[in-house]
Protein backbone atom coordinates (compact mmCIF):
# COMPACT_ATOMS: atom_id res chain seq x y z
CA UNK A 1 0.00 0.00 0.00
CA UNK A 2 1.35 3.42 -0.93
CA UNK A 3 1.98 5.65 2.13
CA UNK A 4 -0.07 8.83 2.31
CA UNK A 5 0.72 12.14 4.01
CA UNK A 6 -1.60 13.53 6.71
CA UNK A 7 -4.56 15.16 5.02
CA UNK A 8 -8.24 15.84 5.23
CA UNK A 9 -10.54 13.05 4.17
CA UNK A 10 -12.01 13.31 0.68
CA UNK A 11 -15.79 13.05 0.79
CA UNK A 12 -17.16 11.29 -2.28
CA UNK A 13 -20.51 10.58 -0.65
CA UNK A 14 -23.43 12.66 -1.79
CA UNK A 15 -26.79 12.34 -0.06
CA UNK A 16 -29.73 11.82 -2.37
CA UNK A 17 -32.98 10.04 -2.86
CA UNK A 18 -34.06 7.61 -5.54
CA UNK A 19 -35.66 9.06 -8.62
CA UNK A 20 -36.21 8.13 -12.21
CA UNK A 21 -32.97 7.44 -14.11
CA UNK A 22 -31.89 9.65 -16.96
CA UNK A 23 -30.30 7.02 -19.18
CA UNK A 24 -32.16 5.27 -21.96
CA UNK A 25 -31.24 2.34 -24.11
CA UNK A 26 -30.46 3.08 -27.73
CA UNK A 27 -33.31 2.53 -30.17
CA UNK A 28 -33.06 0.71 -33.45
CA UNK A 29 -29.91 -1.24 -32.58
CA UNK A 30 -29.36 -4.51 -34.40
CA UNK A 31 -27.95 -7.73 -32.88
CA UNK A 32 -24.40 -6.78 -33.89
CA UNK A 33 -24.56 -3.37 -32.17
CA UNK A 34 -26.17 -4.86 -29.04
CA UNK A 35 -23.56 -7.60 -28.90
CA UNK A 36 -20.72 -5.08 -29.23
CA UNK A 37 -22.23 -2.79 -26.58
CA UNK A 38 -22.60 -5.74 -24.24
CA UNK A 39 -19.00 -6.84 -24.79
CA UNK A 40 -17.78 -3.27 -24.21
CA UNK A 41 -19.73 -3.04 -20.95
CA UNK A 42 -18.25 -6.31 -19.72
CA UNK A 43 -14.74 -5.14 -20.60
CA UNK A 44 -15.22 -1.89 -18.64
CA UNK A 45 -16.62 -3.81 -15.65
CA UNK A 46 -13.60 -6.11 -15.82
CA UNK A 47 -11.21 -3.15 -16.01
CA UNK A 48 -12.70 -1.50 -12.92
CA UNK A 49 -12.73 -4.78 -11.01
CA UNK A 50 -9.10 -5.42 -11.93
CA UNK A 51 -8.07 -1.94 -10.79
CA UNK A 52 -9.94 -2.02 -7.48
CA UNK A 53 -8.97 -5.58 -6.58
CA UNK A 54 -5.29 -4.98 -7.39
CA UNK A 55 -5.22 -1.73 -5.38
CA UNK A 56 -7.96 -2.49 -2.87
CA UNK A 57 -6.17 -1.05 0.17
CA UNK A 58 -5.16 2.04 -1.79
CA UNK A 59 -8.80 2.45 -2.81
CA UNK A 60 -9.89 2.41 0.83
CA UNK A 61 -7.01 4.67 1.82
CA UNK A 62 -8.06 7.26 -0.76
CA UNK A 63 -11.79 7.35 -0.07
CA UNK A 64 -12.49 5.68 3.29
CA UNK A 65 -9.31 5.74 5.40
CA UNK A 66 -11.33 5.18 8.59
CA UNK A 67 -11.94 1.59 7.47
CA UNK A 68 -8.20 0.94 7.56
CA UNK A 69 -8.14 1.81 11.26
CA UNK A 70 -10.23 -1.25 12.13
CA UNK A 71 -9.44 -3.64 9.27
CA UNK A 72 -6.74 -6.31 9.75
CA UNK A 73 -4.54 -5.71 6.69
CA UNK A 74 -3.21 -9.29 6.70
CA UNK A 75 -6.63 -10.94 6.67
CA UNK A 76 -8.00 -10.05 3.22
CA UNK A 77 -9.71 -12.77 1.20
CA UNK A 78 -11.08 -11.89 -2.24
CA UNK A 79 -14.26 -13.83 -2.94
CA UNK A 80 -14.22 -14.18 -6.72
CA UNK A 81 -17.22 -15.12 -8.86
CA UNK A 82 -19.77 -14.44 -6.13
CA UNK A 83 -23.06 -14.96 -8.00
CA UNK A 84 -26.37 -13.54 -6.81
CA UNK A 85 -29.58 -14.88 -8.35
CA UNK A 86 -32.79 -12.89 -8.57
CA UNK A 87 -35.38 -15.36 -7.28
CA UNK A 88 -38.20 -13.60 -9.16
CA UNK A 89 -36.64 -13.18 -12.61
CA UNK A 90 -34.01 -15.91 -12.42
CA UNK A 91 -31.32 -13.47 -13.64
CA UNK A 92 -27.82 -13.85 -12.25
CA UNK A 93 -25.38 -11.12 -11.31
CA UNK A 94 -21.68 -11.53 -10.53
CA UNK A 95 -20.70 -9.22 -7.71
CA UNK A 96 -18.04 -6.80 -8.92
CA UNK A 97 -15.81 -6.98 -5.86
CA UNK A 98 -16.32 -8.78 -2.55
CA UNK A 99 -13.62 -8.91 0.11
CA UNK A 100 -13.71 -10.70 3.45
CA UNK A 101 -11.66 -9.12 6.23
CA UNK A 102 -11.11 -9.50 9.96
CA UNK A 103 -11.73 -6.72 12.43
CA UNK A 104 -8.40 -5.70 13.89
CA UNK A 105 -7.68 -7.36 17.23
CA UNK A 106 -10.81 -9.52 17.02
CA UNK A 107 -11.93 -12.85 15.65
CA UNK A 108 -14.93 -11.23 13.95
CA UNK A 109 -15.10 -10.81 10.17
CA UNK A 110 -16.99 -8.54 7.78
CA UNK A 111 -17.44 -8.09 4.03
CA UNK A 112 -16.65 -5.12 1.81
CA UNK A 113 -18.87 -5.09 -1.28
CA UNK A 114 -17.91 -2.68 -4.09
CA UNK A 115 -20.30 -2.34 -7.03
CA UNK A 116 -19.32 -0.45 -10.19
CA UNK A 117 -22.32 1.23 -11.85
CA UNK A 118 -21.62 2.45 -15.39
CA UNK A 119 -25.03 4.03 -16.08
CA UNK A 120 -27.89 5.72 -14.28
CA UNK A 121 -30.54 3.31 -13.10
CA UNK A 122 -33.96 3.83 -11.56
CA UNK A 123 -34.19 2.57 -7.97
CA UNK A 124 -30.48 1.73 -7.78
CA UNK A 125 -30.71 1.83 -3.99
CA UNK A 126 -33.20 -1.02 -4.11
CA UNK A 127 -30.68 -3.16 -5.96
CA UNK A 128 -27.91 -2.34 -3.50
CA UNK A 129 -30.19 -3.35 -0.63
CA UNK A 130 -31.03 -6.65 -2.31
CA UNK A 131 -27.33 -7.40 -2.77
CA UNK A 132 -26.69 -6.48 0.86
CA UNK A 133 -29.51 -8.72 2.10
CA UNK A 134 -28.41 -11.73 0.06
CA UNK A 135 -24.74 -11.37 0.96
CA UNK A 136 -25.62 -10.98 4.63
CA UNK A 137 -27.88 -14.04 4.49
CA UNK A 138 -25.37 -16.20 2.63
CA UNK A 139 -22.29 -15.31 4.68
CA UNK A 140 -23.89 -14.32 8.00
CA UNK A 141 -21.48 -11.39 8.21
CA UNK A 142 -21.83 -7.59 8.34
CA UNK A 143 -21.49 -5.97 4.89
CA UNK A 144 -19.84 -2.60 4.16
CA UNK A 145 -21.46 -1.54 0.85
CA UNK A 146 -19.87 0.85 -1.66
CA UNK A 147 -21.19 1.96 -5.05
CA UNK A 148 -18.83 3.53 -7.61
CA UNK A 149 -20.72 5.48 -10.28
CA UNK A 150 -18.38 5.57 -13.26
CA UNK A 151 -20.52 7.03 -16.05
CA UNK A 152 -19.28 10.28 -17.61
CA UNK A 153 -22.25 12.64 -17.27
CA UNK A 154 -22.60 14.66 -14.08
CA UNK A 155 -26.38 14.20 -14.06
CA UNK A 156 -28.27 13.73 -10.84
CA UNK A 157 -26.88 13.20 -7.37
CA UNK A 158 -27.10 9.44 -6.98
CA UNK A 159 -28.97 7.93 -4.03
CA UNK A 160 -27.15 6.56 -1.01
CA UNK A 161 -30.23 5.32 0.83
CA UNK A 162 -33.03 2.79 0.50
CA UNK A 163 -36.03 3.27 2.79
CA UNK A 164 -39.22 1.47 3.69
CA UNK A 165 -41.53 3.59 5.80
CA UNK A 166 -45.12 4.44 6.57
CA UNK A 167 -46.67 7.64 7.91
CA UNK A 168 -46.44 6.22 11.42
CA UNK A 169 -43.47 3.84 11.14
CA UNK A 170 -39.97 3.77 9.65
CA UNK A 171 -39.42 0.08 8.93
CA UNK A 172 -36.00 0.28 7.26
CA UNK A 173 -33.29 2.79 6.44
CA UNK A 174 -30.40 1.18 4.55
CA UNK A 175 -27.42 3.33 3.64
CA UNK A 176 -24.40 2.68 1.46
CA UNK A 177 -21.27 4.59 0.46
CA UNK A 178 -21.28 6.30 -2.92
CA UNK A 179 -18.46 7.58 -5.13
CA UNK A 180 -19.77 9.56 -8.09
CA UNK A 181 -16.62 10.03 -10.15
CA UNK A 182 -18.04 12.58 -12.61
CA UNK A 183 -18.82 14.91 -9.70
CA UNK A 184 -15.30 14.82 -8.21
CA UNK A 185 -12.89 17.64 -9.24
CA UNK A 186 -9.81 15.90 -10.61
CA UNK A 187 -7.34 18.53 -9.36
CA UNK A 188 -8.14 17.70 -5.73
CA UNK A 189 -6.55 14.28 -6.25
CA UNK A 190 -3.26 15.49 -7.75
CA UNK A 191 -1.63 15.80 -4.33
CA UNK A 192 -2.27 12.21 -3.27
CA UNK A 193 0.49 9.69 -4.07
CA UNK A 194 -2.01 6.91 -4.66
CA UNK A 195 -2.27 4.60 -7.70
CA UNK A 196 -6.08 4.63 -7.58
CA UNK A 197 -6.03 8.43 -7.79
CA UNK A 198 -3.68 8.22 -10.79
CA UNK A 199 -6.19 5.96 -12.57
CA UNK A 200 -9.55 7.41 -11.55
CA UNK A 201 -8.67 11.03 -12.35
CA UNK A 202 -9.30 9.94 -15.95
CA UNK A 203 -12.98 9.45 -15.02
CA UNK A 204 -13.48 12.53 -12.84
CA UNK A 205 -14.85 15.98 -13.59
CA UNK A 206 -12.86 18.19 -15.94
CA UNK A 207 -13.52 20.51 -18.87
CA UNK A 208 -13.26 19.04 -22.36
CA UNK A 209 -10.25 21.22 -23.15
CA UNK A 210 -8.41 19.80 -20.12
CA UNK A 211 -8.30 16.24 -21.47
CA UNK A 212 -4.64 16.40 -22.64
CA UNK A 213 -3.54 17.95 -19.34
CA UNK A 214 -5.47 15.43 -17.25
CA UNK A 215 -3.88 12.55 -19.14
CA UNK A 216 -0.40 14.00 -18.68
CA UNK A 217 -0.99 14.59 -14.96
CA UNK A 218 -2.31 11.05 -14.48
CA UNK A 219 0.91 9.70 -15.94
CA UNK A 220 3.08 12.17 -14.03
CA UNK A 221 1.53 11.01 -10.76
CA UNK A 222 1.90 7.39 -11.83
CA UNK A 223 5.59 7.95 -12.59
CA UNK A 224 6.22 9.11 -9.02
CA UNK A 225 4.82 5.91 -7.47
CA UNK A 226 7.57 3.54 -8.66
CA UNK A 227 5.27 0.54 -9.12
CA UNK A 228 6.29 -2.76 -10.65
CA UNK A 229 5.85 -3.01 -14.44
CA UNK A 230 2.62 -5.05 -14.32
CA UNK A 231 0.85 -2.60 -12.01
CA UNK A 232 2.24 0.35 -13.93
CA UNK A 233 0.80 -1.13 -17.14
CA UNK A 234 -2.60 -1.72 -15.52
CA UNK A 235 -2.98 1.92 -14.51
CA UNK A 236 -1.54 3.40 -17.69
CA UNK A 237 -3.86 1.15 -19.72
CA UNK A 238 -6.82 2.31 -17.63
CA UNK A 239 -5.93 5.95 -18.28
CA UNK A 240 -5.43 5.38 -22.00
CA UNK A 241 -8.76 3.54 -22.27
CA UNK A 242 -10.74 6.44 -20.86
CA UNK A 243 -8.69 9.31 -22.28
CA UNK A 244 -8.28 8.47 -25.95
CA UNK A 245 -7.09 11.69 -27.57
CA UNK A 246 -7.66 13.13 -31.03
CA UNK A 247 -4.57 14.07 -33.08
CA UNK A 248 -4.96 17.71 -32.01
CA UNK A 249 -5.33 16.71 -28.36
CA UNK A 250 -2.33 14.40 -28.66
CA UNK A 251 -0.15 17.33 -29.74
CA UNK A 252 -1.26 19.27 -26.66
CA UNK A 253 -0.65 16.19 -24.52
CA UNK A 254 2.94 15.96 -25.73
CA UNK A 255 3.45 19.63 -24.95
CA UNK A 256 2.21 18.96 -21.42
CA UNK A 257 4.60 16.02 -21.09
CA UNK A 258 7.50 18.17 -22.31
CA UNK A 259 6.82 20.59 -19.47
CA UNK A 260 7.10 17.87 -16.79
CA UNK A 261 10.21 17.81 -14.61
CA UNK A 262 13.01 15.81 -16.33
CA UNK A 263 13.19 13.01 -13.74
CA UNK A 264 9.48 12.32 -14.15
CA UNK A 265 9.31 13.06 -17.87
CA UNK A 266 11.55 10.10 -18.74
CA UNK A 267 9.23 7.67 -16.95
CA UNK A 268 6.17 9.20 -18.62
CA UNK A 269 7.76 8.90 -22.06
CA UNK A 270 8.49 5.23 -21.39
CA UNK A 271 4.78 4.72 -20.76
CA UNK A 272 3.84 6.58 -23.95
CA UNK A 273 6.33 4.51 -25.96
CA UNK A 274 4.88 1.29 -24.56
CA UNK A 275 1.42 2.45 -25.68
CA UNK A 276 2.68 2.87 -29.22
CA UNK A 277 4.27 -0.59 -29.18
CA UNK A 278 1.14 -2.19 -27.72
CA UNK A 279 -1.29 -0.35 -29.99
CA UNK A 280 -1.13 -2.82 -32.89
CA UNK A 281 -1.46 -5.80 -30.53
CA UNK A 282 -4.43 -4.26 -28.70
CA UNK A 283 -6.16 -3.39 -31.95
CA UNK A 284 -5.64 -6.91 -33.23
CA UNK A 285 -7.04 -8.36 -29.98
CA UNK A 286 -10.11 -6.11 -30.07
CA UNK A 287 -10.90 -6.90 -33.68
CA UNK A 288 -10.47 -10.65 -33.12
CA UNK A 289 -12.65 -10.71 -30.00
CA UNK A 290 -15.39 -8.65 -31.64
CA UNK A 291 -15.48 -10.91 -34.68
CA UNK A 292 -15.59 -14.09 -32.58
CA UNK A 293 -18.40 -12.78 -30.37
CA UNK A 294 -20.48 -11.90 -33.45
CA UNK A 295 -19.88 -15.35 -34.95
CA UNK A 296 -20.77 -17.10 -31.69
CA UNK A 297 -23.92 -15.02 -31.27
CA UNK A 298 -25.06 -15.87 -34.76
CA UNK A 299 -24.33 -19.57 -34.26
CA UNK A 300 -25.45 -20.13 -30.64
CA UNK A 301 -27.65 -17.13 -29.84
CA UNK A 302 -27.04 -14.38 -27.24
CA UNK A 303 -24.16 -15.17 -24.87
CA UNK A 304 -24.33 -14.83 -21.10
CA UNK A 305 -22.19 -12.13 -19.54
CA UNK A 306 -20.00 -14.72 -17.78
CA UNK A 307 -19.06 -16.26 -21.14
CA UNK A 308 -18.38 -12.88 -22.74
CA UNK A 309 -16.10 -12.00 -19.83
CA UNK A 310 -14.13 -15.22 -20.29
CA UNK A 311 -13.75 -14.55 -24.02
CA UNK A 312 -12.62 -10.98 -23.35
CA UNK A 313 -9.59 -12.09 -21.32
CA UNK A 314 -8.30 -14.58 -23.89
CA UNK A 315 -5.00 -13.86 -25.60
CA UNK A 316 -4.98 -12.96 -29.29
CA UNK A 317 -3.80 -16.44 -30.24
CA UNK A 318 -6.47 -18.16 -28.12
CA UNK A 319 -9.17 -15.87 -29.57
CA UNK A 320 -8.09 -16.78 -33.10
CA UNK A 321 -8.17 -20.48 -32.18
CA UNK A 322 -11.71 -19.99 -30.84
CA UNK A 323 -12.68 -18.50 -34.19
CA UNK A 324 -11.79 -21.83 -35.81
CA UNK A 325 -13.15 -24.09 -33.05
CA UNK A 326 -16.59 -22.45 -32.99
CA UNK A 327 -17.37 -23.97 -36.38
CA UNK A 328 -17.83 -27.29 -34.55
CA UNK A 329 -20.00 -25.86 -31.74
CA UNK A 330 -23.67 -26.83 -31.63
CA UNK A 331 -24.65 -25.78 -28.10
CA UNK A 332 -23.58 -23.24 -25.50
CA UNK A 333 -22.08 -26.09 -23.49
CA UNK A 334 -19.57 -26.68 -26.32
CA UNK A 335 -18.28 -23.13 -25.86
CA UNK A 336 -18.08 -23.58 -22.09
CA UNK A 337 -16.15 -26.82 -22.45
CA UNK A 338 -13.69 -25.20 -24.89
CA UNK A 339 -13.10 -22.25 -22.54
CA UNK A 340 -12.52 -24.65 -19.63
CA UNK A 341 -9.59 -26.07 -21.57
CA UNK A 342 -7.89 -22.70 -22.10
CA UNK A 343 -6.36 -22.19 -18.65
CA UNK A 344 -3.33 -19.92 -18.88
CA UNK A 345 -4.16 -18.56 -22.34
CA UNK A 346 -5.25 -15.11 -21.22
CA UNK A 347 -4.00 -11.67 -22.15
CA UNK A 348 -1.45 -9.94 -19.96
Amino acid sequence: MTPRPPRRRLRPDRPGSEEAGQGAAGLGEGPRERSKARADAIYHDWLFKKLLSTFFLDFLDLFYPEVLTYLDLSSLVFLDKEVLTDVTSGEQHIVDLLVKARLRGQESFFLVHVENQASTEPAFGTRMFRYFARLHEEHALPVYPVAVFSYDTVGRIEPDTYEVKFPDLEVLRFRFRTIQLARLPWREFLVHPNPVAAALMAKMRFAAEERPKVKAECLRLLATLRLDPARMKLISGFVDTYLRLSPAEDRLFREEVAAIAPEQREAVMEIVTSWMEDGIQQGRRGEAAGLVVRQLTRRLGPLESTLLERINVLSVEATEDLGEALLDFHEISDLGAWLDGQAGRTKA
